[in-house]
């Protein structure tokens, strides 16, 4: 049985690290729902909630940071570059939000908890639902942004992403694609960048509030280690169009999983 389990996480956090290197998400927004369901739909296992907000924010953070890695090996040669100076604004203001809700999610029932990730996966859903129509153009050297919302943005989005377990990714992409107006690529390297740090605060919050099902997050890592790589190597291959419209598929049907059981009750 527990090996059972062992390798469903493992599988899990391969499958969540795909996406996350490909899409530019943390891979929290697909691997919640799954490690929530999966394990006890296939009767190896089952975690609560806070259980899986812990484990999806250490895969966040290696996840991310081997997206990152694999990102920096390839830019400037496949058209996927890092914004230093959006990564710097949105990045700190995201870790004091993360921060702040990683701590503050060990005051939250399960029910708190899938209620605000159920609320984020929609809001992010009819962000991307948005025409993006007047993205700019150009190196990232004349990239503009409006950098009041941007740090505003990622601190909100921080402290909610915290709570769940999430490194923000899944809603930062679309208010970057849609609000701050970055170009698609740009946008999905950046933002992993984004999530690794805020991930950083995240996991300092889950430590400080404690509960971390030790074993199971080791064997979800592990899968993304391995996964991460593979995805954003894929995902620079692929049409933007693509890219985003993949994101907008995954989002939404995570946020019906999610919202389907809050309710019946």
């Amino acid at each position: 049985m527990d090996t059972l389990f062992y390798i469903t996480m493992t599988l899990l956090g391969f499958v969540g690290s795909f996406f996350s290197g490909m899409l530019g998400i943390g891979g929290a927004v697909i691997n919640y729902p799954l490690l929530l369901y999966v394990p006890s739909a296939l009767g190896v296992g089952h975690l609560s909630a806070h259980d899986v907000a812990a484990i999806s924010m250490f895969q966040v953070f290696f996840a991310s940071l081997a997206g990152v890695l694999a990102y920096q090996r390839r830019s400037g040669t496949e058209g996927s570059v890092l914004h230093k100076g959006l990564v710097a604004y949105m990045g700190t203001s995201i870790l004091v939000g993360s921060l702040i809700g990683g701590v503050a999610s060990g005051g939250l029932d399960a029910d708190g908890i899938n209620l605000i990730y159920g609320i984020l996966a929609v809001v992010a859903v009819i962000l991307m639902l948005i025409p993006n129509r007047s993205a700019q153009s150009g190196s990232n050297e004349t990239l503009q942004f409006n950098k009041f919302i941007a740090v505003s943005a990622a601190f909100i989005v921080g402290i909610v992403s915290g709570i769940v377990g999430a490194g923000g990714a899944f809603m930062l992409i679309p208010i970057m694609l849609t609000v701050l107006r970055i170009p698609t690529r740009t946008t999905i390297a950046s933002s992993l960048a984004i999530v690794f740090i805020s991930a950083i605060g995240g996991v300092i919050g889950k430590l400080i509030g404690g509960g971390i099902p030790l074993w199971p997050m080791v064997f979800t890592v592990i899968g993304s280690l391995i996964g991460a790589p593979i995805g954003s190597k894929v995902g620079a291959k692929l049409d933007v169009r693509l890219l985003r419209y993949g994101l907008l598929i995954l989002i939404g049907f995570t946020a019906v999983k999610v919202w389907m059981p809050i309710l019946v009750k």
